[in-house]
């Protein structure tokens, strides 16, 4: 009970800081992903999501797609707050209600911007772009729009399988319905424009890589580590480690370097220890150290 104390304390500190950039940053997401969906989703019949429903409705109905991402999200919300609990539902609240509203919202706006005649292939790709730039906002601001989110949940609580298959399978039931009104054309669009979104999510939740962290395994890890020290004039941490083979304890240097340094680590590296061994990795945020 006491833990459980510590962590909600924790996770209500994270919640306080920052709140009103969080919301503006928030609301400006909502309205970026809105936006594109009634610039270039909707009008390029691009299917996925939530918001997939709500074009194929609207292709063959003519029901206003913010009603149907409304009433779909209001049906996920009362579900997870019966399978998943309050506390997995709290966040996806706001989001869920208002993303159909700022698509609604958005409409004049939309129709009042001409995009001319341009390929179907780059209206998809710059759909996608913003819908990736507003989502990642949103996460980064610890919300959610709702939609299918919540479903991916339920399905990998109940289906016992990991969030990224649930995610496909929820996402690909709605894009294959979307096969069977727009055609394999359309499908196509589809996996690309859900492709580039969650890569462009990623890179706003996460930015982009502007460094890279080395871990080294050699036998002369004196010498690396001056090397890096004296001569890349970077700071450098020594682990303690033991080979899952060997079973022989040895170094492990952890030295996180800008991405223009690359080669030249690399190559000193090389130049001290022909048979040493590293990983890299990108690092997407690096603090403190010298």
């Amino acid at each position: 009970m006491f833990k459980k104390k510590i962590k909600n304390d924790i996770i209500a500190e994270i919640y306080k800081k920052g709140r009103i950039v969080r919301y503006m940053q928030f609301i400006l997401g909502m309205f970026i992903t809105a936006m594109a969906f009634n610039l270039f989703i909707l009008p390029s019949k691009i299917v996925y999501g939530m918001s997939g429903v709500g074009v194929i409705l609207n292709s063959l109905f003519e029901i206003n797609p913010s009603i149907v991402i409304l009433i779909g999200n209001v049906i996920l919300l009362i579900l997870s707050f019966l399978t998943l609990g309050f506390e997995k539902t709290k966040n996806s609240i706001v989001g869920s209600i208002l993303y159909p509203i700022m698509v609604s919202l958005t409409v004049p706006l939309a129709g009042n911007i001409n995009i001319g005649d341009a390929e179907p292939i780059i209206i998809a790709l710059f759909g996608a772009v913003l819908s990736g730039f507003g989502l990642g906002l949103v996460f980064k601001a610890g919300f959610t729009t709702g939609g299918t989110d919540i479903l991916n949940q339920i399905v990998s609580k109940y289906g016992k399988i990991s969030l990224g298959n649930s995610m496909f399978f929820t996402d690909g039931i709605i894009i294959l319905a979307g096969v069977f009104v727009f055609g394999w054309t359309k499908l196509m669009y589809s996996l690309i424009t859900l492709y580039i979104i969650s890569m462009m999510t990623d890179k706003v939740v996460i930015g982009i890589s502007q460094s890279k962290a080395f871990y080294i395994v050699t036998n002369k890890d004196k010498e690396v580590k001056e090397f890096i020290v004296n001569n890349l004039n970077h700071g450098v941490t020594l682990l303690h480690a033991s080979g899952g083979f060997s079973g022989k304890n040895q170094a492990v240097l952890m030295c996180a370097i800008p991405t223009s340094e690359y080669f030249l680590f690399k190559e000193g590296i090389h130049k001290i220890d022909s048979e040493a061994f590293f990983v890299v990795t990108d690092a997407y945020e690096v603090y403190g150290g010298e």
